[in-house]
């Protein structure tokens, strides 16, 4: 594991403190863990403008969506973990079958959902176009089961029956991803590109696609269509 080493300012400055306690503990180098930096080890001081540089998507993984197997290890470990499974595995269900971003998720309310038509109505962020998708039969089972554990607005609230943060649901859905042994680190929006690849690889009309994930501009949903392998069926039948 690389490490970074801080040095106080005061060490770096000969009109610093000058006492043996301050100059002991100013001399004392502090090791930051779990900081991913270049391979060498990186100096910088306490007021520095520029820290480590974090690694891009592409040094952290090969691709930023998930199989639909691998949505489901996700759904399986999340019900398993923590004191709260139904809802966790619940609400990476809903994220994925949606497309939900991370805060459409958290923001997701009870008048949203109409359980008589089995439907539910999204409003997305970024000026998206808002829509209302169909609701499967098992999701409506979960739903129900949510609905009837709390008193709160949200469909996924705390304890206090207000809304999860959004790092909240960064961190389960990362620790679902450990827990299910995925080789990667798992973030939500991961959820939203697996919608959106399942949908092209069916054969979807993009159009359709580009109504059901909320874009304004078509060209973002080109983005799942230009990685959809149904267009290249037989392609490699030669021999």
């Amino acid at each position: 594991m690389n490490r970074v080493l801080v040095i106080a300012d005061e060490e770096l400055s000969p009109k610093g403190p000058n006492t043996a306690e301050s100059s002991a503990s100013h001399r004392a180098l502090r090791a930051v863990p779990d900081v991913l930096t270049e391979p060498s080890q990186t100096l910088f001081t306490a007021k520095s403008s520029r820290p480590p540089l974090k690694p891009t998507n592409r040094e952290r993984r090969e691709r930023e969506y998930l199989t639909q197997a691998e949505v489901s290890q996700l759904i399986d470990a999340a019900k398993k973990t923590g004191r709260y499974g139904t809802r966790d595995g619940a609400l990476i269900l809903l994220a994925y079958r949606h497309a939900l971003r991370v805060g459409e998720l958290v923001d997701l309310r009870w008048e949203q959902i109409d359980f008589a038509s089995a439907r539910i109505h999204i409003n997305r962020l970024k000026n998206g176009d808002p829509s209302v998708h169909y609701l499967e039969g098992d999701e409506l089972r979960v739903l129900r089961k949510l609905q009837r554990a709390t008193s709160g607005p949200f469909v996924f609230s705390t304890e206090r029956l207000g809304p999860l943060s959004t790092r909240h649901v960064r961190t389960l859905v990362a620790r679902a991803g450990i827990e299910a042994g995925l080789t990667f680190p798992a973030h939500p929006h991961m959820l939203r590109h697996a919608k959106g690849y399942q949908l092209a690889n069916k054969g979807i009309d993009t159009r359709a696609i580009q109504g059901y994930m909320g874009h304004k501009n078509i060209q973002h949903t080109v983005g799942y269509t230009h990685l959809s392998a149904e267009r290249f069926k037989g392609f490699g039948k030669d021999l």
